[in-house]
């Protein structure tokens, strides 16, 4: 399904602001259609003279009108009029009468979606309309939280129609533990003093340790009383539980984080009250604290592992410098060099949040710790890289700056051995592979003669059983080495899942 910016542009005549718009708009569609106990359905013109729906909300707490989706269908013929009057007269324009859709009588209200320009000289425009769509065929005696909610609704359309609502000053914050109509609802007037409370609300702020009536007090006098003494609270607080500012703010007392969303209500630019949504996320609150702590935990374990790592490399180190066995020395020397590339790829996760690599850095300390300690005292190799790795899964940056440095060693120590030669090592990456190719100016091998030590078999073992991938060395006597090898970015991505 097409999303709402693909629907809006393809009318052909939205800018990038009224899109933006729009989707602020469609954000909140979800708390008009709880507040209005209807469906909300957002429609823009199209080049035919006629509207299209680009968004729709279904109420939480009421029948839905629409069983099925209606985004992407065009406006039907029993409200066309009553849209383009809302569009081209820019007012609201309600039904006259009652409506039937599919053998259910409906009450339509048509509003205009009306945008203030960034210029102030600019007048409003009219991007689309909004309509409310009210099964009447459940109609029952409203309770007093239904006439708030219905009250609160209209002040919210009103708004629309004046370009008041949506205010691009509120913070595009997570959807994630944000507060719903059906969590709690605080009526603020002018003054800040609770006109209206729901059950949930008032439950949400009986648990932070008030324990009366919240009508008829000032929520910010509230607030204050049960925030515990000399403890830091949210410094947009005291804006959001006055109404004067579209904001969110937590609360926290006993053990209970309640967060709360400001929407000031204004009528002509002068301000009526506000609505306070509020909503119990001590859970959530939790869960979040448990995932930072869970993350510092991760990089701390990538710290130690590092450091454990560069000790074990010290201590091979020191031990083949102590051994009198060449060929003693150079067993401990690979493997020193093998643990410290390792060492490289959990430091740098120790270093972030995601437990994703950014190979080319990894790969360029990697590259420079080889260089220097594969070189012998008559070799001198020039590396250098060409191309982009990219960001890989952490479980496949180990194998690869392993298998990497097994290529970039044997290219030193044996194709440059006691001469001077360029080692280049060129990453090409696609949406579906990584190839990576190893060259150097060395002597080269035999054709068809590859090495069977300790380093190849490493190699095909990393590439080829732990990525997946395929690797070829194609050698020519006397003008170098090289090997190629193909991972496809695909099965890496899936093992990442």
């Amino acid at each position: 399904m097409s999303t709402l910016s693909d629907l809006v542009y393809a009318q052909g005549r939205a800018t990038a602001d009224d899109v933006e718009w729009l989707h602020r708009l469609a954000g909140d569609g979800q708390l008009l259609a709880d507040l209005a106990f209807a469906d909300i359905v957002i429609w823009v013109p199209t080049a035919d003279d006629s509207f299209i729906a680009v968004a729709h909300a279904r109420p939480s707490g009421a029948a839905t009108m629409f069983y099925r989706d209606i985004v992407g269908d065009g406006v039907r013929p029993q409200w066309r009029t009553q849209v383009r009057d809302a569009f081209t007269g820019a007012r609201i324009v309600d039904s006259a009468s009652p409506d039937w859709f599919e053998e259910t009588p409906t009450r339509v209200r048509a509003v205009p979606i009306v945008n203030r320009r960034a210029q102030d000289d600019a007048p409003p425009h009219v991007l689309g309309v909004l309509t409310r769509h009210t099964n009447l065929g459940e109609t029952r005696t409203p309770s007093r939280q239904q006439i708030t909610f219905n009250d609160c609704a209209d002040d919210l359309f009103a708004m629309v129609a004046s370009a008041d609502f949506p205010d691009l000053n509120a913070p595009t914050s997570p959807r994630r533990g944000a507060p719903r109509a059906s969590d709690g609802l605080i009526r603020l007037d002018p003054d800040g003093i609770t006109t209206f409370a729901s059950p949930n609300a008032l439950s949400a702020f009986n648990r932070l340790g008030f324990e009366d009536e919240l009508e008829g007090e000032s929520l910010v006098e509230v607030t204050t009383g049960i925030l515990p003494a000399n403890r830091q609270f949210d410094e947009s607080l005291p804006v959001v539980v006055t109404g004067r500012a579209p904001w969110r703010a937590d609360v926290e007392a006993r053990g209970v984080t309640v967060s709360l969303r400001t929407i000031p209500l204004r009528d002509h630019d002068q301000r009526i009250g506000a609505i306070v949504l509020c909503r119990d996320v001590t859970e959530i609150r939790h869960q979040e604290q448990e995932l930072i702590t869970k993350d510092a935990t991760i990089r701390e374990i990538h710290h130690r592992v590092k450091n454990n790592l560069q000790t074990v490399a010290s201590l091979l180190r020191i031990q083949a410098r102590r051994t009198h066995s060449d060929e003693a020395r150079d067993a401990l020397t690979q493997a020193m060099r093998r643990v410290s590339a390792i060492a490289v790829v959990h430091d740098t996760l120790s270093e972030g949040l995601a437990q994703n690599v950014a190979f080319d850095e990894v790969f360029a300390r990697v590259l420079k710790l080889v260089a220097e300690v594969a070189a012998a005292p008559n070799t001198r190799a020039r590396t250098r890289t060409t191309g982009r790795f990219g960001t890989l899964p952490s479980e496949y940056a180990t194998p690869l700056a392993l298998a990497l440095t097994e290529l970039v060693t044997n290219a030193v120590e044996h194709g440059l051995a006691g001469k001077e030669g360029d080692v280049e090592i060129a990453a090409e990456r696609s949406d579906e592979r990584l190839q990576v190719i190893v060259r150097d100016t060395g002597s080269g091998l035999p054709e068809g003669q590859v090495g069977r030590g300790l380093g190849t078999q490493i190699v095909r073992t990393l590439i080829q059983g732990e990525l997946g991938g395929t690797i070829d060395w194609h050698t020519i006597t006397g003008s170098g080495t090289e090997v190629t090898i193909d991972i496809p970015l695909r099965y890496i991505e899936r093992q990442a899942r």
